[in-house]
């Protein structure tokens, strides 16, 4: 599991969301509780994105902050492990 830093800022229309130390992870949503969720799937979107193109992950850094937060909070990204198998069918000898 890694652990990030997620921020909050009220705005008029709603609340942006970002992950201060993971780039490019960024959403904005009409409630807290709406922004962290849409956050959350940004983050695994984001991650998946980077594993799949073969750059390694961002190294979570707890000295970043952002300075006009309303709110900062620790956000996981919980990393698991799968395996595709593909079967190609077998080509007859002649």
């Amino acid at each position: 599991m890694l652990t990030y830093k997620a921020a909050y800022k009220y705005l008029d229309e709603g609340v942006h969301a970002e992950v201060v130390d993971f780039p490019g992870v960024i959403t904005f949503g009409k409630t807290l509780e709406e922004a962290r969720k849409l956050l959350s799937s940004a983050l695994v979107d984001m991650a998946e994105t980077y594993l799949m193109y073969g750059d390694p992950l961002p190294r979570p850094d707890p000295t970043c902050s952002a300075s006009d937060a309303d709110v900062e909070e620790p956000i996981h990204l919980l990393l698991t492990a799968a395996s595709r198998v593909t079967l190609v069918p077998e080509v007859a000898s002649v």
